[in-house]
């Protein structure tokens, strides 16, 4: 489930494989982009925002790409694997990207990137992360007191980065359940901690939330249905919720359950 650090891992990765090396193959396979052809152009690079995509090329133009829920971008260095699910082909010599099941793919000029994101709040892994955007962050998110904190989390005109599996991780290290009032939290150490998670993690091949490496002991409670909670080893409550579900431990988490 792509959140925000994968997509800044998957940025890095494109502009460590592609960058600054100009293009032999290219593929969009998108209705709206199956006659536009990148070839001969150069790879700039790719940047993430929240959890959106630019890869930049050269004569200032962007491919947006959204992952959504199932999507990724794979580099390899041998044969490329093109299914039934691959939307886009990027190649260089020696080295071939392959995004599959890309939500949304756009071309547009990269002074206009902008226009894509601008409804989103801070970027929690913007690389010029500062006060200012602490203190944005922390007035959208208690701009509606009684939101419930999970809703607000997934909410990136709120933060920009954190998905479901953050949402159960932080609320269940903040001691409360998805469902607590926005009001009953300390908002500048959620968003503090937000950009802990997500930095902490923007590298790393395995999301870590306990900060213990063993396997199996990466998560404190989500997909722990059936091993309980790993800090107290109590049961924990799985409740679907549309296509997100949330997990938490009575014990541990205080708080209102859902509605």
């Amino acid at each position: 489930m792509p959140e925000g650090d994968t997509v800044h891992a998957t940025a890095h990765r494109l502009t460590e494989a592609l960058g600054g090396v100009t293009l032999v193959r290219a593929d969009l396979r998108h209705p709206r982009l199956s006659t536009v052809d990148l070839t001969g152009r150069v790879f700039d690079r790719a940047v993430s925002v929240g959890k959106h995509l630019f890869l930049r090329f050269g004569g200032e133009l962007s491919l947006h790409c959204h992952l959504g829920m199932d999507g990724s971008w794979r580099v390899y260095s041998g044969r490329a694997p093109i299914t039934h699910q691959t939307r886009a082909v990027l190649g260089v010599p020696g080295r071939t990207a392959v995004g599959n099941l890309l939500l949304e793919m756009a071309l547009l000029s990269t002074p206009d990137e902008h226009r894509l994101v601008d409804h989103l709040g801070p970027d929690l892994l913007a690389p010029g992360w500062s006060d200012e955007h602490q203190a944005e962050a922390v007035r959208r998110l208690t701009a509606d007191p009684a939101r419930e904190l999970g809703a607000a989390l997934l909410d990136q005109r709120v933060m920009a980065g954190v998905g479901n599996v953050y949402k159960v991780e932080l609320c269940f290290l903040l001691r409360v359940t998805p469902w607590t009032p926005v009001s009953e939290v300390d908002a500048e150490k959620v968003v503090r901690w937000a950009r802990k998670l997500l930095l902490r993690n923007a590298l790393n091949p395995i999301r870590n939330t306990t900060g213990d490496p063993r396997r199996g002991r990466s998560l404190w409670v989500y997909g722990r249905r059936r091993q309980g909670c790993l800090r107290c080893g109590g049961p924990v409550v799985y409740t679907p919720n549309g296509d997100r579900v949330s997990y938490h431990c009575p014990r541990c988490q205080q708080g209102p359950g859902p509605s």
